[in-house]
Protein backbone atom coordinates (compact mmCIF):
# COMPACT_ATOMS: atom_id res chain seq x y z
CA UNK A 1 0.00 0.00 0.00
CA UNK A 2 1.33 3.46 -1.07
CA UNK A 3 1.83 6.04 1.96
CA UNK A 4 0.22 9.57 1.26
CA UNK A 5 1.66 11.02 4.82
CA UNK A 6 4.76 11.90 6.24
CA UNK A 7 5.75 12.50 9.65
CA UNK A 8 8.79 14.47 10.18
CA UNK A 9 10.68 14.48 13.59
CA UNK A 10 13.92 15.91 14.05
CA UNK A 11 16.10 14.96 16.73
CA UNK A 12 19.19 15.60 19.09
CA UNK A 13 20.13 13.48 22.16
CA UNK A 14 16.96 11.43 21.73
CA UNK A 15 17.97 7.55 22.13
CA UNK A 16 15.53 7.22 25.20
CA UNK A 17 12.33 7.95 22.85
CA UNK A 18 13.18 7.75 19.06
CA UNK A 19 12.72 3.86 19.46
CA UNK A 20 9.26 4.07 20.62
CA UNK A 21 8.35 6.83 18.98
CA UNK A 22 8.86 5.81 15.78
CA UNK A 23 7.58 2.17 16.57
CA UNK A 24 4.27 4.05 18.34
CA UNK A 25 3.56 6.57 14.63
CA UNK A 26 4.21 3.46 12.15
CA UNK A 27 2.33 0.92 14.26
CA UNK A 28 -1.32 3.33 14.34
CA UNK A 29 -3.85 1.03 12.66
CA UNK A 30 -6.00 3.88 11.15
CA UNK A 31 -4.03 4.99 8.76
CA UNK A 32 -0.14 4.52 7.57
CA UNK A 33 2.40 7.00 8.04
CA UNK A 34 5.85 7.15 6.82
CA UNK A 35 8.85 8.65 8.98
CA UNK A 36 11.57 10.84 8.32
CA UNK A 37 14.30 11.15 11.33
CA UNK A 38 16.69 14.31 11.28
CA UNK A 39 19.28 14.31 13.43
CA UNK A 40 21.62 17.11 14.18
CA UNK A 41 24.52 14.89 15.07
CA UNK A 42 23.33 13.42 18.21
CA UNK A 43 26.55 12.95 20.30
CA UNK A 44 24.07 10.00 22.50
CA UNK A 45 23.74 7.99 19.13
CA UNK A 46 20.26 8.24 18.18
CA UNK A 47 21.05 8.16 14.64
CA UNK A 48 22.84 4.96 14.79
CA UNK A 49 19.80 3.29 16.64
CA UNK A 50 17.53 4.95 14.17
CA UNK A 51 20.29 3.25 11.02
CA UNK A 52 19.86 -0.07 12.88
CA UNK A 53 15.98 -0.03 12.85
CA UNK A 54 15.82 1.10 9.01
CA UNK A 55 17.48 -2.54 8.63
CA UNK A 56 14.58 -4.30 10.30
CA UNK A 57 11.72 -5.73 8.37
CA UNK A 58 9.68 -3.72 11.23
CA UNK A 59 10.34 -0.77 9.55
CA UNK A 60 12.13 -1.38 6.19
CA UNK A 61 10.58 1.38 3.34
CA UNK A 62 8.79 3.11 6.13
CA UNK A 63 11.53 4.87 8.08
CA UNK A 64 14.33 7.40 7.21
CA UNK A 65 16.84 9.40 7.97
CA UNK A 66 18.49 12.49 7.46
CA UNK A 67 22.18 13.07 9.39
CA UNK A 68 22.89 16.67 9.38
CA UNK A 69 26.37 17.94 10.78
CA UNK A 70 25.39 19.52 13.90
CA UNK A 71 23.08 21.45 15.67
CA UNK A 72 21.82 23.61 13.11
CA UNK A 73 17.99 24.46 14.51
CA UNK A 74 14.58 23.61 13.95
CA UNK A 75 13.64 25.25 11.71
CA UNK A 76 16.06 24.36 8.93
CA UNK A 77 15.53 20.54 9.98
CA UNK A 78 11.53 21.36 8.94
CA UNK A 79 13.03 23.37 5.71
CA UNK A 80 14.88 20.31 5.35
CA UNK A 81 12.95 17.60 5.81
CA UNK A 82 9.73 19.48 3.60
CA UNK A 83 11.77 19.98 0.47
CA UNK A 84 12.97 15.74 0.86
CA UNK A 85 8.87 15.13 1.25
CA UNK A 86 8.68 17.55 -1.44
CA UNK A 87 10.83 15.40 -3.47
CA UNK A 88 8.53 12.72 -2.96
CA UNK A 89 4.85 11.93 -3.38
CA UNK A 90 3.54 12.66 -0.31
CA UNK A 91 0.40 14.27 0.40
CA UNK A 92 0.61 15.50 3.85
CA UNK A 93 3.50 16.33 5.41
CA UNK A 94 3.50 16.66 9.48
CA UNK A 95 5.68 17.90 12.38
CA UNK A 96 6.57 16.12 15.39
CA UNK A 97 8.69 15.94 19.08
CA UNK A 98 10.51 13.10 19.46
CA UNK A 99 9.51 13.30 22.98
CA UNK A 100 5.92 11.94 23.68
CA UNK A 101 4.65 15.89 24.24
CA UNK A 102 2.73 15.05 21.15
CA UNK A 103 0.16 12.05 20.83
CA UNK A 104 1.03 9.80 18.25
CA UNK A 105 -2.89 8.81 18.02
CA UNK A 106 -4.11 12.68 16.90
CA UNK A 107 -1.97 12.38 14.17
CA UNK A 108 -4.82 10.83 12.72
CA UNK A 109 -7.24 13.62 13.68
CA UNK A 110 -4.55 16.27 12.13
CA UNK A 111 -4.32 14.23 8.47
CA UNK A 112 -8.04 13.79 8.59
CA UNK A 113 -8.76 17.58 9.38
CA UNK A 114 -6.35 18.09 5.91
CA UNK A 115 -7.92 15.35 3.80
CA UNK A 116 -11.56 15.03 4.88
CA UNK A 117 -11.94 18.48 6.50
CA UNK A 118 -10.81 20.35 4.07
CA UNK A 119 -7.68 22.24 5.97
CA UNK A 120 -4.64 23.16 4.49
CA UNK A 121 -3.15 23.38 7.88
CA UNK A 122 -4.16 21.21 10.88
CA UNK A 123 -2.59 22.75 14.13
CA UNK A 124 -2.51 20.31 17.33
CA UNK A 125 -3.74 22.77 19.43
CA UNK A 126 -2.85 22.95 23.02
CA UNK A 127 -4.80 26.08 23.47
CA UNK A 128 -8.64 25.64 21.79
CA UNK A 129 -10.44 24.56 24.26
CA UNK A 130 -8.71 25.96 27.78
CA UNK A 131 -4.95 24.85 28.67
CA UNK A 132 -4.21 21.18 27.82
CA UNK A 133 -0.96 20.78 28.89
CA UNK A 134 0.32 18.67 31.35
CA UNK A 135 2.85 18.80 34.16
CA UNK A 136 4.76 22.30 32.70
CA UNK A 137 5.85 24.52 35.48
CA UNK A 138 3.20 27.63 35.71
CA UNK A 139 5.51 29.72 34.55
CA UNK A 140 6.34 28.10 31.29
CA UNK A 141 2.60 27.15 30.95
CA UNK A 142 2.04 30.90 31.16
CA UNK A 143 4.92 32.01 29.16
CA UNK A 144 3.69 29.92 25.92
CA UNK A 145 -0.50 30.89 26.76
CA UNK A 146 0.49 34.48 26.28
CA UNK A 147 3.17 34.03 24.08
CA UNK A 148 0.56 32.55 21.63
CA UNK A 149 -1.65 35.62 22.54
CA UNK A 150 0.27 38.14 22.26
CA UNK A 151 1.01 36.58 18.68
CA UNK A 152 -2.30 36.76 17.38
CA UNK A 153 -2.43 40.50 18.64
CA UNK A 154 0.66 41.39 16.58
CA UNK A 155 -0.50 39.71 13.48
CA UNK A 156 -3.82 39.29 13.35
CA UNK A 157 -4.27 35.21 13.19
CA UNK A 158 -7.51 33.67 14.81
CA UNK A 159 -5.01 30.26 15.42
CA UNK A 160 -5.10 30.01 19.45
CA UNK A 161 -1.93 28.11 19.63
CA UNK A 162 0.44 29.91 17.43
CA UNK A 163 3.34 28.42 18.77
CA UNK A 164 2.75 24.76 18.26
CA UNK A 165 4.89 22.32 16.92
CA UNK A 166 2.36 19.63 15.62
CA UNK A 167 1.22 20.53 12.39
CA UNK A 168 0.10 19.04 9.04
CA UNK A 169 0.64 20.59 6.05
CA UNK A 170 -1.09 19.89 2.67
CA UNK A 171 1.49 19.43 -0.17
CA UNK A 172 0.35 22.27 -2.04
CA UNK A 173 1.13 24.96 0.95
CA UNK A 174 4.84 23.52 0.92
CA UNK A 175 5.02 23.93 -2.54
CA UNK A 176 3.48 27.17 -2.32
CA UNK A 177 5.88 28.75 -0.42
CA UNK A 178 9.18 29.60 -0.89
CA UNK A 179 11.01 27.90 1.73
CA UNK A 180 14.39 29.61 1.62
CA UNK A 181 12.77 32.60 2.91
CA UNK A 182 11.48 31.40 5.81
CA UNK A 183 14.09 33.17 7.94
CA UNK A 184 13.55 31.75 11.63
CA UNK A 185 15.18 28.80 12.92
CA UNK A 186 14.08 28.43 16.71
CA UNK A 187 10.36 29.01 18.82
CA UNK A 188 9.83 31.85 15.89
CA UNK A 189 9.57 29.30 13.28
CA UNK A 190 6.70 27.52 14.11
CA UNK A 191 4.60 31.21 13.94
CA UNK A 192 6.22 32.07 10.50
CA UNK A 193 4.83 29.12 8.99
CA UNK A 194 1.47 29.44 10.01
CA UNK A 195 1.77 33.13 9.20
CA UNK A 196 3.33 33.06 5.95
CA UNK A 197 0.13 30.15 5.59
CA UNK A 198 -2.48 32.75 6.77
CA UNK A 199 -0.62 35.74 4.48
CA UNK A 200 -1.76 33.55 1.31
CA UNK A 201 -5.22 32.75 2.33
CA UNK A 202 -5.20 29.32 3.48
CA UNK A 203 -7.55 27.88 5.44
CA UNK A 204 -5.49 26.79 9.02
CA UNK A 205 -7.76 24.65 11.43
CA UNK A 206 -7.20 23.69 14.93
CA UNK A 207 -7.45 20.41 16.42
CA UNK A 208 -7.36 19.66 20.65
CA UNK A 209 -4.41 17.43 21.84
CA UNK A 210 -3.66 17.39 25.38
CA UNK A 211 0.12 18.14 25.44
CA UNK A 212 2.36 16.19 27.79
CA UNK A 213 5.62 17.47 29.20
CA UNK A 214 8.46 14.93 28.13
CA UNK A 215 9.36 11.82 30.58
CA UNK A 216 13.02 11.14 29.32
CA UNK A 217 15.68 13.41 27.49
CA UNK A 218 16.35 16.86 27.76
CA UNK A 219 14.63 19.89 26.80
CA UNK A 220 15.74 21.78 24.12
CA UNK A 221 14.08 25.57 25.15
CA UNK A 222 15.92 28.16 25.72
CA UNK A 223 15.59 31.90 26.26
CA UNK A 224 16.92 33.18 23.18
CA UNK A 225 14.45 31.07 21.32
CA UNK A 226 11.77 32.83 23.26
CA UNK A 227 14.09 36.30 22.25
CA UNK A 228 13.56 35.16 18.87
CA UNK A 229 9.88 34.64 19.07
CA UNK A 230 9.30 37.67 20.43
CA UNK A 231 10.90 40.27 18.44
CA UNK A 232 10.38 37.94 15.17
CA UNK A 233 6.53 38.83 15.53
CA UNK A 234 6.74 42.48 14.87
CA UNK A 235 9.18 42.04 12.29
CA UNK A 236 6.93 39.33 10.38
CA UNK A 237 3.98 41.80 10.82
CA UNK A 238 6.28 44.62 9.43
CA UNK A 239 6.84 42.74 6.78
CA UNK A 240 3.27 41.73 6.17
CA UNK A 241 2.44 45.49 5.38
CA UNK A 242 5.16 46.22 3.45
CA UNK A 243 4.51 43.78 1.06
CA UNK A 244 7.22 41.43 1.38
CA UNK A 245 6.87 38.58 -1.56
CA UNK A 246 7.43 35.87 0.44
CA UNK A 247 4.14 35.81 1.31
CA UNK A 248 2.94 35.91 -2.12
CA UNK A 249 1.56 31.93 -3.72
CA UNK A 250 4.83 30.53 -5.64
CA UNK A 251 1.85 28.47 -7.29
Amino acid sequence: MKVDSLVIIPTYNERENVQEIVRAVVEIAEHSFDVLIIDDNSPDGTAAIVEQMMTTDEFAGRLHLMKRSGKLGLGTAYIAGFKWALERDYRFVIEMDADFSHPPRKLVDLQRACDADGADVAVGSRYLTGVNVVNWPMGRVLMSYYASAYVRLITGMTVRDTTAGFVCYRREVLEAMDLDAIEFKGYAFQIEMKFTAHRMGFKIKEVPIVFVNRVLGTSKMSGSIFGEAFFGVIKLRLEAIFGNKKFRRRI
